[in-house]
């Protein structure tokens, strides 16, 4: 088998999981990977020639940076710093890092490798591992309750039915009503903790599509009293989904947040509630184990007072709800809809700034964990 005389090694580098930063004799930025672009969120072509320092260095920080570099630099020896803190847009992200020399005399040559592994990343995925078990026990327990609950639902019913008739009598009528109207409701919520059984209908979707419908929901609804804004990525690809299906998750989760500002308003008092639907390509996503090199994110934001706190990272199991009107359904059967679509919802809250976003796949090479 015949071997290529070249090997594109940028080509594998840009395919790693590991975050490469290549810097030069005079401590700047020479090359960044893929993975270290999506790290600091930054691109090659914006960070080149710039001090690599402004990238790991953190305010504060008792240990000499710049120092640890120019040793290697100069001696060779590698050094690696565990559990490191770097601030990326005002937000630490932990890290292990090791910095070694490379063997070059040119002087346009990159001279220092460094390799990052995000600490918060591992524990990400690993907390989300566990949410998803935690998810599915939860939804198989719900709909077998849901299940056996509709059975004596139908008798009951009938038999209501039956003693209205033999009866026959006008003052007993509207005590069996009420039996068939409250066993309605139930049954109605019963199926709803059971969730469709229907198979997602695969299509290319621009997702800006189901978007623009929702938003013309929302405003309609709210007419006007709430502010909607558009912060859209045009050029993102078209995803395979089920367009009806993504119209319900996005409607869900814009409805609970316009009714969260609503049964808030003594919380906008110098504000106007708004509601923001923003779009981006998301580098490095792990779901179920599958690493994506790209995902497509869609963001629904709003100003409102936060999800309650000691809810929120359990906000997505079934039954568990904030609002003193909701069921607690819409938003399990949302990231039950978004598993079905190899994607996930997330959610990050807090006084005045909540955000769940959507990930979905857009293309189907991936990397295996």
């Amino acid at each position: 088998m015949d071997q290529p005389n070249q090997i594109d090694y940028r080509l594998l580098v840009d395919n790693m999981t590991t975050a490469i930063l290549l810097a030069d004799r005079h401590l700047n930025v020479f090359y960044l990977n893929s993975a270290c672009e999506a790290l600091f969120d930054v691109s090659l072509l914006r960070a080149s020639g710039q001090p690599a320092l402004n990238l790991l260095h953190r305010p504060n920080d008792d240990f000499h940076t710049e120092d640890a570099l120019k040793n290697t630099l100069t001696t060779g020896q590698p050094y690696t710093r565990r559990e490191a803190t770097i601030t990326v847009n005002f937000k630490d992200i932990h890290v292990d890092y090791t910095v070694s020399a490379l063997n070059y005399d040119k002087p346009y040559h990159p001279l220092l490798i460094i390799e990052l592994n995000p600490r918060d990343r591992m524990l990400k995925i690993s907390k989300e591992e566990h949410f998803i078990q935690q998810h599915q026990v939860a939804r198989q327990l719900i709909r077998g309750v849901a299940h056996e609950i509709k059975n004596p639902l139908a008798g009951i019913r009938g038999a209501t039915q039956l003693l209205a008739r033999s009866l026959n009598d006008p003052q007993y009528t509207e005590f069996t009503e009420i039996i068939i109207s409250e066993v309605d409701r139930l049954r109605n919520l019963a199926d709803t903790m059971l969730g469709s059984r229907q198979l997602p209908s695969y299509q290319p979707v621009n997702i800006h599509e189901p978007l623009e419908r929702v938003r013309a929901l929302i405003a309609n609804q709210t007419k006007k009293r709430v502010k909607l804004v558009r912060d859209y990525d045009l050029s993102l690809p078209d995803v395979l989904a089920d367009r009806d299906q993504l119209i319900q998750v996005m409607l869900n989760i814009s409805v609970n947040a316009v009714q969260a500002m609503n049964e808030n308003k003594a919380f906008f008092v110098d504000t106007q509630p708004e509601l923001i639907l923003r779009t981006r390509i998301q580098r490095l996503v792990t779901i179920n184990g599958v690493i994506h090199r790209s995902m497509v994110r869609i963001d629904i934001e709003d100003n409102g007072p936060g999800v309650p706190e000691d809810i929120v990272e359990s906000v997505f199991y079934p039954l568990v709800t904030g609002r003193a009107a909701g069921t607690g359904l819409g938003l399990s059967i949302a990231q039950n809809i978004m598993h079905q679509h190899q994607g996930m919802i997330e959610c990050q809250s807090m006084r005045g700034k909540t955000t769940f976003s959507l990930y979905l796949p857009w293309e189907s090479n991936h990397v295996a964990k």
